[in-house]
């Protein structure tokens, strides 16, 4: 197979460097950014970055969470979760998409969550742009079927990350139960009754982006255990 040019937004932390470093030892160039390479919610930065690269393999990671009932939910977390874990992968999507078509090969992948299947408490504006994701995912896939392009999404449960960490820590706080308890009650929240590790999410990732995952589009991957059969 030859070298392939890989892209993977908040790709230097977490599951991003779990995807990243991934790619790199299976033999492709990959460009892990961070936020301080690229904000994926400014249109000119996005274009600018991505716009005239040949782009094989586009990750859509980079993402923020904030945790918050709805009627404590702000106006500032809401949108800036939006345009982060939305948007934003709208805007690198669209940057690479017609250089994907034009050549007639591409792989979109987006890191979605299990939030993109189902609602839970405290997480609206969370949950709300994951399932944007995931619907983006699918409108790209309605687009570019029956060419050699596809799009689709990953969406674990829990993940042993920083992200996870500052969750397990706030109901820590909250509750008065150790980090120990609290972490086993996040993990009790799927049938898979422990946290995923970074690389069980790059293996997913990599296995749609594959080039014989051809057949495979417009399609999310759940990774909790069963509790969600998508």
């Amino acid at each position: 197979m030859n070298e392939r040019l890989v892209v993977v937004t908040g790709g230097t932390k977490g599951i991003g460097a779990a995807i990243s470093r991934r790619f790199a030892e299976a033999g492709d160039k990959v460009m892990a950014l961070r936020r301080a390479d690229l904000d994926v919610t400014d249109e000119d930065a996005v274009h600018e970055v991505l716009g005239q690269l040949e782009v094989d393999v586009l990750v859509n990671n980079a993402g923020v969470s904030v945790s918050a009932p709805v009627h404590r939910t702000s106006l500032p977390d809401w949108l800036t979760q939006l345009e982060v874990n939305a948007t934003g992968a709208f805007l690198c999507t669209r940057a690479v998409l017609a250089g994907m078509r034009g050549r007639d090969r591409g792989r979109i992948v987006t890191v979605a969550s299990t939030a993109a299947h189902e609602g839970r408490p405290y997480t609206a504006g969370y949950t709300a742009s994951k399932h944007a994701a995931v619907g983006l995912m699918r409108t790209v896939a309605a687009e570019v079927a029956g060419t050699g392009v596809t799009a689709n999404a990953v969406c674990p449960t829990f993940v042993r990350t920083d992200m996870t960490a500052r969750t397990i820590q706030r109901i820590a706080g909250v509750t008065g139960k150790s980090e120990q308890d609290s972490e086993a009650a996040v993990a009790g929240l799927s049938p898979l009754g422990r946290l995923l590790e970074p690389d069980e999410v790059a293996f997913a990732v990599a296995f749609l982006a594959a080039p014989e995952a051809g057949a495979i589009n417009g399609q999310t991957i759940v990774l909790d255990g069963g509790g969600i059969q998508a």
